[in-house]
């Protein structure tokens, strides 16, 4: 099993400022009177008011829950997944800082694959860390990190930490559980894996048993911004056993998720209907604009994902067509990692399947 670093063991730091939400709970009895509480309690907000409405305005006078226990009551009856086993912070970039916080020191060695998700590298960086990356497994039909290679290289250079997102961005492939279990296995016993499944909700098994188990020596990270649409909310949770989550709240932010983020996700969690259908209907503008691409010969990557990769012939043609695209007002991403320089991405937004939309893709793509 993963060591956590010397300095949050033991006497290690603890949350100094709970909260009222937690304070009511551990006594079992609301505090009806915050006459302790610097928040502005009695601001008017009239101008919120006119402008949002009072049940806008009711939300943002308090620091929210440190403990977000109404977001993991609501998971834990719709995904299974147990309650004490789940960190809710603001979206899944803040939980692989949070992460990296917690489970590594200056010159730790992390591993990750070159041209994957770029804000892990950002944090990794930023926390000190010795960022060490391997290729893409790349071929016919395949655009996939290399397990074996992450192995390898963490074992080669005693990593403290492997990052592997599945199912992957920018590519969309998808590896199998039995597979993600072996790189596990076959990482040192020393060393985390830390596994971004931002996109888990899009897989067709994501309701299935697997998606709710709690693996040791992993960190497995979550959103609501995909399927719940909530971007802009920023809210996301970290699924790990509960010693591993009690050292990260040690180095969490009090309050990251705001009082107002947690009342809208409850809302969008409480109409699961609501999701299921969003899910399923993006799964089906997925397969049509895949069709589409492959139909005008374009070498489109399977996707487990909300989007769709396609490799073009080089990275100087994707660049041509990406910067032609902005220029029409149309964004489409592009890995900005030379080794996957030659890699579009689009999104299954029905705004992407309206005729013509991607005129200048589908020229390109004609005159290979």
């Amino acid at each position: 099993m993963p060591r956590f670093p010397d300095h949050l063991t033991d006497d290690g730091p603890d949350n100094p400022f709970p909260g009222v939400r937690v304070l009511e709970r551990r006594l079992g009895r609301e505090i009806p009177h915050q006459l302790g509480s610097n928040e502005g309690l009695d601001m008017p907000h009239r101008a919120l008011r006119e402008h949002f409405g009072d049940a806008m305005a009711a939300h943002v006078y308090s620091y929210g829950d440190s403990e977000a226990l109404g977001i993991r009551r609501r998971l834990t009856e719709q995904k299974g997944i147990l309650l004490e086993a789940m960190l809710v912070d603001a979206g899944a970039d803040s939980l692989i800082a949070l992460t990296l916080r917690a489970v590594t020191t200056r010159d730790d060695v992390v591993v990750g694959t070159t041209g994957t998700y770029p804000t892990f590298g950002y944090f990794a960086r930023g926390q000190g860390c010795h960022l060490v990356e391997v290729p893409y497994d790349e071929g016919p039909g395949r655009l996939a990190p290399d397990l074996d290679a992450l192995a390898q290289a963490a074992r080669e250079h005693r990593a403290r930490l492997v990052y592997l997102a599945n199912p992957d961005n920018p590519g969309g492939h998808l590896h199998r559980d039995a597979d993600v279990l072996a790189l596990r296995e076959a990482l040192p016993d020393d060393c985390w894996l830390l596994l971004d499944e931002a996109y888990h909700d899009f897989r067709e098994d994501a309701d299935g048993e697997f998606g709710r188990r709690v693996l040791p020596g992993v960190i497995r990270l979550r959103t609501l911004s995909k399927a719940h649409g909530l971007a802009g909310l920023r809210v996301g949770y970290a699924i790990a056993d509960p010693e591993t989550l009690a050292v990260m709240m040690k180095v969490r932010i009090h309050y990251a998720v705001s009082t107002l983020t947690q009342a809208a996700a409850e809302v969008v969690l409480d109409h699961p209907d609501e999701v299921d259908a969003h899910v399923a209907a993006v799964r089906e503008r997925r397969e049509r604009l895949a069709d589409h691409l492959r139909g005008l010969g374009a070498d489109v990557l399977p996707s487990a994902t909300n989007f769709v990769g396609l490799r073009l012939a080089s990275a100087e043609q994707a660049g041509r067509v990406h910067q032609s695209l902005l220029d029409e007002g149309k964004l489409i991403a592009r890995p900005a990692d030379p080794a996957l320089g030659h890699v579009l991405r689009i999104t299954a937004v029905e705004d992407a399947l309206v005729p013509g939309r991607l005129a200048t893709l589908e020229q390109a793509l004609a005159s290979r």
